[in-house]
């Protein structure tokens, strides 16, 4: 019914981070080009940019999960929009689904997502331990 809103109340709260950490980034290496000590790695990715695959992933799926429940009628373009949100015994077993179904979906998509992280870092690592091996 509403379990959608659980993953898209967290993909605008992770964008918002996102564009904090965007800015930091932008900030640190704007101060290290002033310092002219600029050792960029451009093997690393920053972590905005990891960031933004949660974003996508939750945005996507919250974007489909949305669509679906507009398929079978549970999301109408009227007040109240929820169509188990005009009814009090329906809104419990909505408010129940976002609590269970909501929830599940969207700690299992920033598990994959960290999932993503540590891959990415353990690649990220290793390369740089070949770069050093290679250069002694």
């Amino acid at each position: 019914m509403a379990c959608f809103l659980v993953p898209t109340a967290e993909a605008v709260v992770t964008t918002i981070a996102t564009k904090v950490i965007e800015s930091k980034e932008r900030k640190n290496l704007k101060a290290e080009a002033d310092t002219e000590s600029l050792h960029v790695e451009a093997d690393k990715l920053p972590f905005s940019k990891k960031m933004k695959w949660l974003n996508n992933m939750l945005w996507g799926g919250s974007a489909l999960l949305a669509f679906e429940h507009v398929w079978h009628g549970e999301v109408v373009p009227f007040f109240p929009f929820l169509t188990a949100a005009g009814d009090p015994s329906s809104a419990a077993e909505m408010l129940h689904e976002m609590a269970t179904a909501g929830v599940t979906m969207a700690v299992l998509v920033t598990a994959v997502w960290g999932c993503m992280v540590a891959a990415s870092n353990y690649l990220e690592k290793k390369a740089d331990e070949q770069k050093k091996e290679g250069a002694v």
